[in-house]
This record gives structure tokens, sequence and C-alpha cells, in this order.
């Protein structure tokens, strides 16, 4: 970004790699997942190989779009990412849509929607979680509180701090859940998606987490309490993932850094390969909007 390769700006999702990885792990191959704007992790832990999700973030005709969608609009139907959207709490009708589809096929597939806090103020919030709750459909709604909506606290825009209670109005079940710790992630995620595809309904759950970066690239995050950042970062997911696993003897301190090693090699090499990579051609600007029929 700072080289100028890319186009536009990127919201990161460091510090909520835990979620990401949790919920892609409890999800069977053909489940799908409707996104935001500030799905990098997600498309990775549902699959996406680095080299598409790098090459569709620098708008190269070999990323999972064709280098149209860019750092906002992840999509990619082989691994269940449904099209992400920089609007709002969009992805939420989607995801309620595909449960719907599911539910008439009477099959025993799923969507989940993936959201900011910022979302339940959002009509297509309560919309979504009303229609899903009337016609319990397979869906699960996962809000991933990281504290802050762009520029404001949640506080300021948000009159409860829970934001789960919300899904009390629509009689539907609902927990919150530490965002930060996998494993605290597997075990709530499991539970609703267990709920769901028994024909039990959808479930609203609340992920705590933190955004250790600014809204995009472009915020410097200035306003936060100074101290809270670092605080934050004592329980960075993949740090407390290293050492829970240490401590458990399922991986060594060496074999870790092995691994970081290679990952770090790995990523210098998909970065130099999607630098070369062609840009899309004009012509494919509109290709893909629509659908092609495939029957007569």
């Amino acid at each position: 970004f700072a080289a100028g390769s890319i186009r536009g700006t990127t919201h990161l999702a460091v510090g909520q790699e835990a979620l990401a990885v949790g919920i892609a792990s409890i999800l069977k191959p053909d489940d799908v997942l409707a996104g935001t704007y500030r799905s990098h992790a997600i498309s990775l832990a549902l699959g996406l190989s680095s080299h598409s999700v790098l090459a569709e973030i620098m708008g190269k005709a070999t990323g999972c779009c064709g280098g149209v969608g860019g750092s906002m609009h992840m999509c990619d139907a082989s691994v269940g990412l449904l099209p992400t959207s920089a609007i709002i709490g969009a992805g939420i009708p989607i995801a309620a849509g595909a449960a719907l589809a599911f539910q008439v096929q009477k099959s025993d597939r799923l969507s989940v929607a993936l959201f900011g806090d910022g979302s339940t103020n959002i009509g297509a919030f309560h919309e979504g979680l009303n229609l899903a709750a009337i016609w319990k459909l397979p869906v699960v709604f996962i809000c991933d509180n990281n504290v802050y909506g762009e520029y404001s606290r949640i506080n300021i825009t948000t009159p409860i701090e829970d934001l789960h209670m919300r899904a009390e109005s629509y009689a539907m079940p609902h927990f919150a859940l530490d965002g930060m710790d996998i494993h605290a992630v597997r075990k709530g995620v499991t539970e609703a998606v267990e709920r769901a595809r028994s024909g039990g309904g959808p479930t609203l759950i609340e992920a705590k987490t933190y955004r250790f970066s600014g809204h995009s690239r472009a915020d410097q995050a200035l306003y936060r309490p100074e101290g809270e950042l670092e605080e934050w970062q004592k329980r960075d997911p993949i740090l407390v993932t290293e050492n829970d696993l240490i401590a458990r003897k399922e991986i060594t301190a060496d074999e870790i850094k092995s691994m970081k090693e290679s990952t770090a090699a790995m990523i210098a090499s998909v970065v130099d390969q999607a630098t070369k990579d062609p840009n899309p051609e004009l012509s494919a600007m509109f290709k893909n909007i629509y659908a092609e029929s495939k029957g007569k």
C-alpha cells in the first residue's frame, strides 16, 4: 500500500484472525458466508489462495474477481464466499436469502452473515433477523464487535453494550463470546451451526474483538485512548494461540519460528508474482454481471 501498488484503500482484520479461522473451521464445504469490506481474513480462512486475494487487492486479472472487485469486494463461489459489499450490513439479507433457498430446497446447507457492530443500527440487520426468526431459516448471524464503527466508539452510536441482546426482539437465541479466543469461537459457532442444521432456526452471536489497525489505511486511529491498543495487543489471538499450543506441547517454539519463516517467504513470492500479473482488460469490466443460462 505504501509503495502505491494498491489503488484505493484497504480495511485490515489484524487482531481479528481467531474469529475468521474459527468460523471457517466449523463450516462444511458447501455452506456459504456473506462478509463485509473487511473480508481479507475470512477469505483466506475459507480457502482462497494468498495469491488470489492479494492479486484482487492489487486489481490484477488473476485476482478472485478478475481484479474488478478490489479490496472491498472479495467473492469466490468455489469456497462459499458470497459477494461482499462496502455497504454496511448489506451481507445480512444476502445470507438470509441464501438460507431461504436452502430451506426451500430441503438442503442441510446453511449460511453465515458476518458483519460489524455498526451494522446492528442498520435497517437490513433488523429486517434480516426478523424474517430469519419468523421462517426459522438456517442462518447464523455473527456480529464482529471490534469496538469501533469507522471512527466512532460503539457506545457513542449504540445505547446498549451487549449488541447480541437485540435478538431478544425476535425471540432468537443469542450470546456473546471472546472473539480473540479461537476455542471460544469454535465452541459458539458449533452450537449455532448445529441449531441451524437441525431446523432450530437462526442464532445471533456477538464476537468481542478489537481492531488493531485504523478503520482503513488512511486512518491513524488518533481517537483511541492512550494505552488502549497496547492492552488489547496483549490478547493478540495469534500469540495467544501460539502460547497455548506450546503449553499443550502440541508444537515447539522452533517449529513456530520455522512456520513463520516459510510463511514470510511464501508471502514475498506472492507479492512478486501479483506485482508482475497483468491488469484486467477493459473488455472484462462488465463480465460476470449477469448470470449465463446453462440450460435451453
